[in-house]
């Protein structure tokens, strides 16, 4: 995968402005509608059973996120991926804290079984978690990895039948048969809420203008996390605070140089 085709990625999204139906927990409704704003996005957030069908048939892509779960929202989450599937939408899937509680966990398996998933990104352990592995979670965090992430990914991928996005300090995506590792990003994310949860719609974004949701998912990761590391110089010594204003900055000002420069990713052979 060559770099210039990231940056055109980023470019569509800019040009295209592909409206992101967010079905998202309430922890991150606001970080993830600015955040794709300054991307360049369209951000809707619309939860009513009544009117998920309509909204998901039009928009470029879903993200479907279970932060904050409740059986109305599952409802309307299934309403939705259904009518996106119905339309060729692309689905996004956040299985947040997939493993800390059964009902989490099983809500996260209802919806894969019931809803055609492009993507699907989380932590090891909610990936894990998702297609029945054991591995440690401390509520919606993970725990300490103790397997082999890259072959994690892989296997979820093949069991899933979608491809797998399991970000960390270095991020695996692959659709069971290329794999593609990303290095990019700065361990100050982890004290942002909601930096995992925007992610996955801003690959929400990227697959709305982008059909190859491989080219889709490096292009975002790797545009992301260039973000967090410049914001991260810019804001050194200041704290979470000032570098979750300035990513928003950041995310806005990333440009085809920025990526040609300081895109980190490699293709791997398993």
């Amino acid at each position: 995968m060559e770099k210039n085709s990231l940056y055109v990625s980023l470019e569509k999204v800019r040009k295209v402005n592909p409206l992101v139906h967010n079905i998202t927990n309430v922890v991150v409704t606001n970080f993830t509608a600015n955040g794709l704003l300054a991307l360049g996005a369209s951000p809707v957030m619309a939860y009513a059973a009544e009117e998920v069908a309509d909204m998901a048939k039009i928009a470029s892509s879903l993200v479907l996120n279970i932060g904050t779960l409740n059986p109305q929202t599952v409802n309307s989450m299934i309403i939705a991926g259904k009518s996106a599937n119905e339309s060729d939408v692309p689905v996004i899937f956040d299985p947040v804290g997939a493993g800390a509680t059964r009902y989490r966990t099983e809500t996260a398996q209802k919806i894969m079984s019931e809803v055609r998933v492009s993507v699907i990104r989380g932590n090891a352990a909610e990936i894990a978690n998702v297609v029945g592995e054991d591995w440690e979670i401390k509520g919606v965090d993970a725990g300490d990895a103790k397997g082999n992430i890259i072959d994690l990914a892989i296997t979820a991928a093949q069991k899933l039948n979608c491809l797998v996005v399991i970000t960390g300090k270095e991020d695996v995506i692959t659709d069971g048969k290329t794999t593609y590792l990303v290095n990019n990003g700065h361990p100050i994310m982890t004290k942002v809420t909601g930096m995992g949860c925007l992610l996955t719609s801003v690959i929400g974004a990227f697959a709305g203008v982008e059909k190859d949701l491989m080219t889709a998912s490096v292009a975002a990761l790797t545009y992301y996390g260039i973000a967090a590391e410049k914001a991260a110089a810019k804001t050194a010594e200041q704290g979470p605070g000032s570098f979750q204003i300035e990513f928003l900055n950041q995310l806005s000002l990333i440009s085809s140089e920025d990526i040609n420069l300081h895109a980190s990713y490699k293709k791997i052979n398993r």
